[in-house]
This record gives structure tokens, sequence and C-alpha cells, in this order.
């Protein structure tokens, strides 16, 4: 039955105008053809679509990882930024606090140079009254020894010795020679 359902068939093929070795023949070309190009075309582009989807992946995994790295860097960024931004207000805090020491120093220098001035005022005010003191006492040893010549020239009597004297001194005192053994000088 087989046969004869093939032999129908060979026989159908035939009417419509199909030749049958020729059929196989075309099959067999077509088939050899196909695999040739399968081998040929289909393989290498296969590889070229594999290596391309392959260099796309990569460059998608790289921008992830560049994206990764930016946000990591803006990050580090922005807390070195913070960081500097605190060392910085340190700093200026620092400055306030060393400007604040120096104008204390720079007070306290100027108060103890003016204590020395004052100190070195009342120094050569002391000198000064010293030196008119001495000199008053100079003046008057002068004045004593002016007294006794004229008490040598006058007379040598105890008495009036002690009168020039006197006089002498009043002369003195009315003079405005004041004050020579009391250490009155006001400052």
């Amino acid at each position: 039955m087989t046969e004869l359902f093939l032999a129908g068939f060979v026989d159908g093929l035939k009417a419509l105008g199909i030749n049958v070795p020729s059929l196989l023949a075309q099959i067999v070309n077509f088939s050899l053809l196909l695999v040739i190009l399968y081998i040929l075309a289909y393989k290498p582009a296969l590889r070229l679509l594999d290596q391309r989807r392959r260099r796309i992946q990569e460059g998608l995994a790289a921008s992830d990882e560049a994206k990764r790295k930016l946000a990591d860097t803006e990050r580090t960024v922005g807390e070195e930024m913070l960081r500097a931004r605190n060392e910085g207000q340190e700093l200026i805090e620092q400055a306030k606090q060393i400007a604040l020491r120096i104008q204390e120093e720079a007070h306290q220098n100027a108060k103890e140079e003016a204590d020395r001035l004052l100190s070195r005022a009342r120094d050569e005010i002391q000198v000064e009254r010293d030196s008119a003191i001495s000199g008053l006492r100079r003046e008057f040893a002068d004045l004593t020894v002016t007294a006794a010549e004229r008490v040598i020239g006058e007379s040598l009597d105890r008495e009036s010795h002690k009168r020039l004297i006197d006089r002498t001194l009043e002369e003195s005192v009315l003079s405005g020679n004041s004050g020579v053994g009391g250490g009155d000088v006001q400052e």
C-alpha cells in the first residue's frame, strides 16, 4: 500500500509538472547550501552579534561603574568640603582667640610700660627734689659762709655771730627759700 501511495504521489507530481529526481537534487543542493551558509555566514554573524552584545554589556557595566565612582567622588568631595569648612571655622576661632590674647598682652604691656614710665617719672621727681634740696643746702652753706664772713668782718664775738646767722636765715626765708630743712617740696 505504501508503494501504491508513493507511485500515485509520484504520478501526481508528474501531472503537476514536477520532476522528482530534479526535485531531490534541488533539495540536496538547497540543504548543502543551507549548511554552507550556516557555517560560513550565520555562525560568524552570530559571533559578531555576541561580541557586540558583550561590548555593549561591558560598556553598560563601565558606565554603571563610572556612575558609582562619580557618586563616591561627589560624596568624598562633599565630605572634604565639610571637613575643610570645619577646619576653616576652627582656624578662624583660633585666630580670634590669638587676636584676643595678643590684644590682652598688648594692653598688659602698655599698662606695664605706663607703670614703668610713672615709676621713672617719680624717680626723676625724687632725684630733682633731692637735687633741689641739695642745692638749697649748698646755698644755705654759702649763706652760712657769707654770714660767717660778715661776722668775721664785723667782730668775733659769739653774740654778734648768732645775730648775723639769724638775720641771714630770715633773709633767706623771706626771699622764697623756705623749707630748707623741712623737706616739704610738692610733687
